[in-house]
């Protein structure tokens, strides 16, 4: 069994849920990546921000990137699986949430890493790989 922990990305970067829309979406450049999982003062995992995120929620409708926290765009509760699952979980969590990353919390809930498609897609068949692809890519 391959488990959620042997295919993720650690040292996963937060950006606090008291964080601004502006903090995050500079944090996002600086890192070069598309989405960020959301910590609360705690450590503790809030939810995902994605760059659409950004654009759909904040841009869109007009609000002051400086006046949103980070939180405020936060799924509650946040779609993750655990280091130990089996990455056929992880898959049909991805597959049914219609989800590219999805968060990796140990046994004490702490965030311990990241899964995203392309982690699933060297550790899968092409043929899982494919239906996680075209469930997560469906409107």
């Amino acid at each position: 069994m391959t488990t959620a922990r042997e295919i993720m990305s650690s040292g996963v970067e937060c950006v606090r849920s008291s964080d601004t829309v502006v903090e995050a979406a500079r944090k996002m450049a600086s890192l070069d990546v598309g989405a960020l999982p959301i910590c609360g003062e705690d450590g503790k995992l809030k939810g995902m921000l994605t760059d659409r995120d950004i654009v759909v929620k904040v841009i869109a409708e007009r609000k002051d990137p400086l006046g949103v926290d980070a939180g405020e765009l936060a799924d509650h509760p946040p779609v993750c699986v655990r280091a130990d699952d089996d990455v056929a979980l992880v898959r049909k969590k991805m597959a049914q949430y219609q989800i590219r990353r999805i968060p990796v919390l140990d046994a004490d809930h702490n965030l311990v890493g990241l899964v995203a498609q392309a982690d699933v897609a060297r550790a899968l068949s092409d043929k899982k790989t494919g239906e996680v692809v075209e469930a997560v890519s469906q409107e």
